[in-house]
């Protein structure tokens, strides 16, 4: 949340052609009461790109799942996994794994009001209820009910006395749990997500193997990591850039209209100060898009 806008999406999609974007995080009532163009506008260049929601009401989900797809995205994901104190008193996020009948629920529903495909994302548990039961017990009702797409963080969720910083750190990873997934399952595709922090992230993919990777503030701090592992996985592409200052161009013409259309400064370009990470030159350009400054007119 706040962190995957618009903007940032748009600079990720010059690194990584092949990749499927995601959404911040928006809650069912804010798409329905909310300011749609504000909450839910994007560049036709993100495609594909998906919207996460978080809710628990079956209507309210499905009425935000189609207001989703009339806008045009490509999927709609709910999401089971966030461990924030605002999520939970929400009776959303990470706590729905201890409701699998009332997310299966929401799942048909969302299902039954768009034609896009309708997808979860998920922890492998919640506080002590973290073994492999507890996670078949989530996924069966899902799977069941047609979800075919699991986005799986393979850590579980302490819901009680750690930040979601901390979730993303302490709670040991299990990846292993994906391959019991997919034994189980076999007609569902299960994503990998967490601890995925460089190029070798690729190997899961054989290793478990797993149908995909997720990468989170990963690759909001090191984009550059986008673009290696969209050549890893897809090979050539001429759409890629071969390094880093052919992205300057496109995000000065995108700075250029947004600047136009009255979006300030900052808002775009707080979300591009990864670019140059680890090179000579990165704290020259973080300060620049921190100070909200063209990118054209830096030097790096």
């Amino acid at each position: 949340m706040d962190w995957t806008t618009r903007h940032c999406r748009f600079f990720h999609r010059l690194l990584a052609p092949n990749a499927l974007l995601y959404t911040e995080m928006v809650t069912a009532a804010a798409v329905i009461y909310g300011k749609r163009d504000r909450l839910l506008g994007f560049d036709t260049a993100e495609h594909p790109v998906a919207l996460q929601l978080g809710g628990s009401d079956p209507r309210a989900l499905a009425e935000a799942a189609a207001i989703g797809q009339a806008m045009g995205y490509d999927e709609i994901n709910l999401n089971c996994g966030c461990p924030s104190d605002r999520v939970q008193k929400g009776a959303f996020g990470a706590c729905l794994m201890r409701e699998p009948a009332l997310v299966a629920d929401c799942l048909q529903a969302m299902r039954e009001s768009v034609t896009v495909p309708v997808t979860v994302k998920h922890r492998i548990g919640v506080d002590d209820e973290n073994d492999y039961a507890f996670l078949s017990r989530f996924v069966e009702p899902l799977y069941f009910r047609g979800c075919r797409v699991f986005i799986v963080h393979a850590r579980a969720a302490l819901l009680k006395g750690l930040s979601p910083k901390e979730n993303r750190e302490i709670p040991p990873l299990h990846y292993e749990r994906l391959k019991a997934l997919k034994q189980d399952f076999p007609k569902a595709q299960f994503i990998l997500n967490g601890g995925l922090t460089d190029a070798t992230a690729v190997q899961w993919l054989e290793t478990l193997p797993a149908d995909g990777l997720m990468i989170g503030r990963a690759a909001y701090h090191n984009p550059w990591l986008l673009r290696d592992l969209d050549a890893l996985v897809f090979g050539e592409d001429a759409a890629r850039p071969a390094d880093r200052r052919e992205v300057i161009e496109p995000l000065q013409s995108y700075f250029e209209k947004g600047l136009s259309e009255g979006v300030p400064a900052t808002a775009m370009t707080r979300h591009w100060h990864g670019l140059f990470h680890g090179q000579p030159g990165a704290v020259v350009w973080r300060r620049a898009m921190a100070e909200g400054r063209a990118p054209a007119t830096v030097t790096a």
